[in-house]
């Protein structure tokens, strides 16, 4: 099992823009010096909620700051940009760091930011699937031309840079419906599963991937990644303590609201192809305390935590995407004392990081 650290890079009240990123490139940092084997950045736009809408602007930056770990997206929202800008900064990190990059990837959800760029939220798996055939086609062919029904090369063009890593850097599409996982299993797309999902449903598809992929004759050991909201104290009376302390500090609806829910503006109703996540974000995000314990979130003490990876990682996920408190307004210094106790005490029961 792998161990990446995940930054969402949101501004709580009181926060400079400059203050967020500062914060995160010191947990990177440390990311590194405590064997962590990655990082991935969130992409976000117009709020508070991550204020990173470039990632490869800030991977660029981080790839000088660090030597080992591998950069990666979590996710990049495809249908928001042009995919050969997408093609070409991505291969540009990717040189920079010495081939360390690896490009998550999402059709996104928030039909607020969709607004914002003036894009139908339902188009957006259309969009997706057409960008994807565009990225992998710059970079696996010397010369390339595209004409869809959302973008084009117009003329025949070819990828400068190319990417470091052959034949392009690892690719992980978010995934956790029954469809999307199908669909992205039969072209052997490693899916990244989403913290917002069960543990139920994560590891229903991982083993659907899993047989799915098998059945098109790809590769069984290709990497899946799982993200979850990760915790681990002392022990398990504390580490109760500490999820009740951390849902009193912050306010869920700010960001499980219809500003981030999945809808089309012109019915009010989940946009064509979100129906399997229409309820999600217009609940105001209220989960019972025993339901993130018992259902989505890695939390506990060692025994346990380690207890929830080994079922993850027996369900066939290769890659533990740690939200160590991405909405927690937690201090530097007790955020990095949460990373250090997991390096220390869980890390090892996965092999030897050194």
């Amino acid at each position: 099992m792998k161990f990446s650290t995940f930054h969402l890079f949101h501004r709580f009240d009181g926060q400079s823009f400059k203050d967020v990123y500062d914060y995160h490139l010191e947990l990177i940092e440390l990311a590194e010096e405590l064997g962590f084997d990655g990082v991935r950045l969130a992409e976000h736009h117009f709020r508070d909620y991550g204020v990173a809408p470039n990632l490869f602007t800030m991977l660029a930056h981080v790839a000088a700051r660090t030597s080992r770990l591998r950069l990666g997206t979590g996710i990049v929202v495809l249908p928001l940009h042009n995919p050969v800008h997408v093609a070409e900064e991505a291969a540009q990190v990717d040189v920079l760091s010495g081939g360390r990059l690896e490009l998550g990837i999402g059709r996104g959800y928030q039909s607020f930011e969709f607004e914002g760029f003036g894009i139908d939220l339902a188009e957006a798996r259309d969009r997706f699937n057409e960008a994807l055939e565009v990225i992998i086609g710059l970079w696996t062919q010397e010369a390339y031309q595209h004409e869809g029904k959302f973008y084009k090369t117009g003329a025949e063009v070819s990828l400068v840079p190319r990417p470091l890593q052959s034949p392009h850097p690892p690719l992980h599409v978010a995934a956790v419906s029954p469809e999307t996982v199908t669909m992205y299993a039969e072209r052997g797309l490693p899916i990244l599963a989403d913290p917002a999902a069960t543990f139920r449903k994560v590891v229903k598809a991982a083993e659907t991937w899993r047989e799915t992929a098998a059945q098109a004759g790809h590769s069984p050991q290709t990497e899946l990644v799982v993200a979850r909201s990760v915790y681990v104290a002392p022990t398990l009376e504390q580490a109760r303590a500490d999820q009740a302390r951390f849902e009193a500090s912050f306010d869920r609806s700010r960001i499980f609201n219809e500003r981030s829910a999945p809808i089309d503006p012109k019915t009010g109703r989940a946009a064509q192809g979100f129906e399997y996540y229409q309820d999600r974000y217009l609940k105001g995000g209220t989960l019972s305390p025993d339901f993130r314990w018992e259902q989505l979130e890695v939390i506990g003490d060692p025994a346990r935590v380690i207890e929830q990876i080994s079922v993850l990682k027996d369900a066939g996920f290769s890659n533990l995407l740690c939200d160590f408190g991405s909405t927690r307004p937690m201090p530097l210094e007790e955020m990095k004392q949460v990373m250090r106790f997991f390096a220390t005490e869980v890390m090892p029961a996965f092999g030897d990081r050194s």
